[in-house]
């Protein structure tokens, strides 16, 4: 059995859907407190926190777990800042409370859920995994103290373990069962294709004064199912390699905002009211993923190349949500 936490929010769904679609029984830990319960479909809930020390014990005491996909981390960078604590707490202490469980029940078999905000904003792009680890928020600061302590966990008690460092993760699925959900919205294809529904009376663009072509931030995007496929992989890759290994997950599609803007109004046919505003405090530039590593070593290779097709999936899913 394969514990997933996180698994009601956006990625972690996707690789509770991708789980059970070849078989693997799966449990997910989850508070709801941006999950949806809707998003984990057949497999078994446990409503719980990750900072809950003995609700994460009795998960562990209940059920015949092999492996642990770990989501369960708050992701708005911008808040971060403002709330260091609550992000050490959950994206560092949860993750603790986890690994504990784990070596108690001689559990070896760890997926991280990281990020490319561990990088901060390198010289030198395209990004591969042995660039310096320089964080520039805390929420960048959170994944890379806790990349950390697997890396110890695997050294000094045997954890089997992978980081995957993805970059911005984007679209929904397919056939519109499942999609991004957040209250409040905070990523910019989601926030766009509400404005191009009249939810919003424009959209503001944190920054247009960036070292970039058009002045604003430039991003690698990779469909959100490629994600969930390289956490299978990742998983699979566990059985056979020990030690800790960290992939980067991106698509080669890079894009600045005032581009994916434009994506955004080709694939929806409405023109965007935009507005210019202060950079976000932790923001880097750009930041543009080297996926050459889990290429050649999982066999992983995105399935969605076409920006516009991802934004198709996205649409799709705003105009009839199931959640």
């Amino acid at each position: 059995m394969i514990l997933v936490t996180g698994g009601a929010g956006y990625i972690g769904s996707y690789a509770v859907r991708c789980l059970r679609a070849r078989g693997d029984e799966v449990v997910v830990l989850d508070d709801l407190s941006s999950g949806h319960r809707e998003a984990v479909g057949d497999a078994e809930l446990v409503v719980a926190d990750v900072c809950d020390r003995d609700a994460v014990r009795d998960v562990f005491a209940k059920y015949p777990i092999e492996s642990v996909c770990h989501f369960a981390n708050l992701i708005l960078i911008d808040e971060s800042v403002r709330e260091p604590e609550k992000y050490f707490k959950v994206n560092v202490s949860g993750g603790v409370n986890l690994l504990a469980a784990m070596r108690k029940h001689g559990i070896k078999n760890f997926i991280f859920s990281s990020s490319a905000a561990v990088y901060g904003s390198p010289e030198s792009q395209p990004i591969s995994e042995s660039a310096p680890l320089r964080p520039i928020n805390p929420y960048g600061l959170t994944k890379v103290v806790f990349e950390t302590t697997i890396e110890y966990a695997c050294r000094h008690w045997g954890l089997r373990a992978a980081a995957l460092r993805y970059f911005n993760a984007a679209g929904a699925a397919p056939d519109g069962s499942i999609g991004e959900r957040h209250e409040p919205e905070s990523h910019v294809i989601p926030i766009a294709l509400e404005v191009a529904a009249g939810k919003h009376e424009s959209l503001h663009v944190f920054g247009s004064d960036y070292p970039t072509p058009d002045g604003t931030c430039r991003r690698e995007f990779v469909h959100v199912d490629d994600i969930a496929e390289a956490h299978v992989l990742a998983l699979d890759a566990l059985k056979t390699r020990g030690g800790f290994r960290a992939y980067n997950i991106g698509a080669g599609i890079v894009l600045s905002v005032r581009e994916v803007i434009k994506a955004v109004e080709s694939v929806t046919g409405k023109l965007l009211p935009v507005e210019d505003s202060p950079r976000r405090p932790g923001d880097p530039p750009m930041l543009e993923a080297d996926s050459t590593r889990i290429r050649k070593e999982l066999g992983w290779e995105s399935a969605f190349t076409d920006f516009s097709k991802i934004v198709e999936t996205a649409w799709r899913w705003s105009q009839e949500p199931k959640f």
